[in-house]
């Protein structure tokens, strides 16, 4: 069993910044990428970050420039920093793990941006 628990989300005004972190526990004997994906009240969840264990990153066009996710392997850690943060970035923030053969996810965190 793999745990994937996040935190850090919150309401936030626009312009604004959060960090948000994710802790990956249980059976993990590797790993290929950890990541960040969300899901706005009616839309789909959609990429938003992610890094590969070599440290490669990859984003969504929407957030480039504005976040950056960063890694700890020894921690089994991933965090995402967002910056300038408007308000389309609302939405339920979830933490991903592939062992190369399955996906991991985490319940999630909310994160509003509103004034």
């Amino acid at each position: 069993q793999v745990q994937l628990v996040e935190s850090g989300g919150g309401l936030v005004q626009p312009g604004g910044s959060l960090r948000l972190s994710c802790e990956a526990s249980g059976s993990i004997f590797s790993i290929k990428s950890m990541g960040w994906y969300r899901q706005a009240p009616g839309k789909q969840r959609e990429l938003v970050a992610t890094i590969a264990s070599g440290g490669t990153t990859n984003y969504a066009d929407s957030v480039k420039g504005r976040f950056t996710i960063s890694g700890d392997n020894a921690k089994k850690m991933v965090y995402l920093q967002m910056n300038s943060l408007k308000p389309e970035d609302t939405a339920v923030y979830y933490c991903n793990l592939h062992n190369y053969i399955i996906n991991y996810w985490g319940k999630g965190t909310l994160v509003t941006v509103s004034s």
